[in-house]
């Protein structure tokens, strides 16, 4: 039947496949060599025989993820705020504003860029929370300050809303995928 619509034998797919992974393996150093003559350790035994550029080392990197948090969310109480944002002056900072409400209409971001002036308004529709708001306002900033391509090194987001910043600030990955 294979030969009839042109495919490969399904046992030459199967043993091909197994040597990928073998050499995959191998190259990424999670290859057990427990029994090498037996069981799946025999797969890549026979290969690295078969030819010796399987015995080669090979250009390939591990991937590593990296999930923490590339920000730093920073609760100021009345009388720190009232003083000063407290960034340090020879630092170049962009400063944005972000909020949320509900009104009858419906529920809505804002987002305000003090350095880039640069306003938005967005509606959520009839059925947003103001939570869903608030995160929606600082999700919308970044959104804005990755697409203007800015030198700055620094951006302040200033939010009114400590349960989004208790939210962003509580975000973990907890996989045990990751």
């Amino acid at each position: 039947m294979e030969a009839l619509v042109a495919l490969p034998p399904l046992d030459l797919v199967i043993q091909g496949e197994a040597r990928s992974a073998a050499h995959r393996l191998w190259s990424l150093g999670c290859w057990s060599y427990l029994h090498p003559e037996q069981g799946h350790s025999c797969i890549l035994t026979r290969l690295q025989k078969s030819d010796p550029i399987f015995n080669m080392g090979v250009d390939v990197m591990k991937p590593v993820f990296n999930l923490e948090p590339k920000y730093r969310i920073t609760m100021l109480i009345r009388e720190e705020w009232t003083g000063g944002p407290g960034t340090p002056p020879a630092v170049k900072v962009l400063v944005w504003f972000t909020d949320g409400s509900r009104t009858a209409e419906g529920t809505g971001a804002g987002v305000y860029g003090q350095s880039a002036n640069r306003r938005l308004s967005i509606s959520l529709g009839k059925h947003g929370t103001v939570f869903q708001a608030e995160v929606y306002a600082i999700l919308a900033c970044v959104h804005e300050i990755e697409s203007q391509d800015r030198p700055e090194k620094y951006i302040s987001i200033c939010s009114d809303s400590q349960a989004a910043l208790k939210a962003l600030q509580a975000a973990k990955a907890t996989s045990p995928l990751v």
